[in-house]
């Protein structure tokens, strides 16, 4: 039975399911056809940080080189974006995944995710296709261009998911910058326009 989360409500994933290994993570929106929304999911240290520019997973470096996420832009089932994650093969180094979704372009098209209506995420088990949480997002945002939708993390040796839901101004790069990875012009990872070096919460 799936769970519904709210906005800061934390929830153990594998405490009480020790056999849980494969996750997908969809995330699904409403908004009008101009208004382009990408997903990405930032593999962080203990210092909330990416140890390089390939623990950053988004669609154009979609799978991760240890295999252990993987990101897929209009899958099966319903959802817009979806992220498969191998809970045993992410490295020891990796604390955090953190769940990202942004608006391309967004200070140029004068967009933000008060445009956005319905935003979700979900956690599903890959192996029977159960749906273990659910998680939406309301209508609180208005200036935003970037969301950390919420965050799969480790504590005493058990995965745990994390309702964050806290949208930044300053698009893709600033998110980019916050979390350790390097952004240039031209370098195609922040197709957001130039930004503070931090997001500021909302």
């Amino acid at each position: 039975m799936s769970t519904r989360v709210s906005k800061g409500q934390k929830v153990d994933l594998t405490k009480n399911r020790p056999g849980l290994r494969q996750l997908l993570v969809g995330m699904g929106w409403q908004a009008n056809a101009d208004l382009e929304l990408d997903t990405a999911v930032f593999l962080l240290g203990a210092n909330g940080r990416t140890a390089d520019d390939e623990d950053f997973v988004f669609y154009g470096n979609p799978r991760h080189r240890t295999g252990a996420v993987e990101h897929r832009e209009n899958p099966a089932g319903g959802d817009r974006q979806e992220v498969q994650v191998d809970l045993a093969a992410l490295p020891d180094a990796v604390q955090k995944l953190a769940f990202t979704a942004t608006i391309y372009d967004a200070d140029a098209r004068r967009q933000n995710f008060g445009q956005v209506t319905g935003a979700y995420l979900r956690l599903i088990d890959a192996a029977n296709g159960a749906e273990l949480l659910r998680y939406e997002l309301g209508t609180d945002f208005s200036v935003e261009t970037a969301i950390v939708v919420g965050e799969i993390y480790r504590y005493k040796g058990a995965w745990k998911f994390s309702a964050v839901g806290a949208g930044f101004r300053g698009g893709l790069a600033a998110l980019c910058r916050n979390f350790g990875i390097t952004v240039s012009e031209g370098q195609g990872a922040a197709p957001s326009p130039p930004a503070p070096t931090a997001p500021q919460p909302t």
